[in-house]
């Protein structure tokens, strides 16, 4: 199991994000702190303005959302799901899908400007 937290603005914003688009399932709601998503082995806390994970450090900073690392999602069929999402209003954060020798990928945004990566592996890669 592999747990992530994401900074989100907008608790129930994120989990109708995630449980409809990226086929995750509600685990835990405590909207509006925090929420618990999983697809698979794949955990991801999102951590809303209220939760203890946005309090700010010492130094007066706020861990906010956004941002370049990113959580990849493997799917099967790479341009049918970029197609899905287009016409679902899902903001992509690169136009068209990037080509290379592991496979190709699209990156998309939840509604709080956090990264995803979905990835479809070239034949030689195992899937999870």
């Amino acid at each position: 199991m592999a747990r992530i937290r994401y900074m989100i603005k907008d608790v129930d914003q994120a989990i109708d994000f995630y449980t409809r688009h990226l086929g995750f399932t509600l685990e835990h709601n405590a909207s509006p702190a925090m929420a618990l998503v999983a697809r698979g082995d794949l955990h991801l806390l999102l951590s809303g303005p209220q939760s203890s994970g946005a309090r700010p450090l010492p130094d007066g900073q706020h861990p906010s959302p956004g941002g370049w690392n990113r959580v990849v999602i493997d799917v099967e069929d790479l341009p049918a799901m970029m197609e899905t999402l287009k016409q679902a209003g899902v903001p992509f954060r690169r136009d068209g899908i990037v080509r290379g020798p592991g496979g190709q990928q699209i990156w998309i945004e939840d509604p709080s400007g956090n990264l995803i990566e979905l990835f479809e592996p070239a034949g030689f890669l195992p899937r999870p």
